[in-house]
């Protein structure tokens, strides 16, 4: 289990666009027909990945409580299927399923997004502001595996919070640390 941390793409950026394929409902989408009224969460995630693994449960929890918020999560998996093929889109659409995802699990099978995006690790998170500016990029909470901290997920939360309040967000940000991506 190596430890990369979240490579912290620059606040302000703008959301890259993709065009991916949603394992859960089998259709191509976009980001634009994704986006959010009030933001845009998008997780960089994987089946395997024991951080993720981690998380899983809380990562359902936090889909179902922003389901109706104006606040839109995406997940994108752009692991390599040929080193971990469980991370592929067959498995992928179980995992949702099995896990209770409220949110698009999309697959980046090019790894053109994770690029694009600056993505590191697993998990890997970005949220945008409605104009799909990113205004928080980092960890979910102060767990992981075998530390002992309950996850909670008390950053990713505290900044969607102050988004849909339009409060300001602390740009004191920790980077999330996780599974490398796999890259080809």
């Amino acid at each position: 289990m190596s430890l990369t941390p979240s490579n912290m793409m620059p606040l302000g950026s703008i959301a890259p666009d993709f065009n991916l394929l949603n394992v859960v409902n089998g259709k191509l989408e976009k980001l634009e027909q994704l986006r959010g009224k009030q933001g845009t969460l998008i997780m960089f995630i994987c089946n395997h990945c024991p951080f993720v693994i981690h998380i899983e449960k809380a990562l359902a929890s936090l889909g179902e409580d922003y389901a109706n918020s104006g606040l839109s999560i995406i997940a994108i998996s752009s692991n390599s299927v040929e080193s971990h093929p469980q991370d592929g889109p067959q498995h992928m659409a179980q995992k949702a399923a099995e896990s209770g995802f409220k949110f698009p699990y999309l697959y980046d099978e090019t790894q053109s997004v994770a690029k694009a995006y600056q993505a590191a690790c697993t998990p890997d998170l970005f949220l945008f502001d409605d104009k799909l500016a990113c205004v928080y990029r980092g960890q979910f909470d102060d767990s992981r595996p075998g530390n002992n901290i309950p996850v909670t997920g008390k950053d990713i939360r505290q900044a969607i919070e102050n988004l849909l309040a339009g409060m300001p967000i602390s740009d004191e940000q920790k980077p999330s640390i996780g599974c490398n991506i796999k890259w080809k």
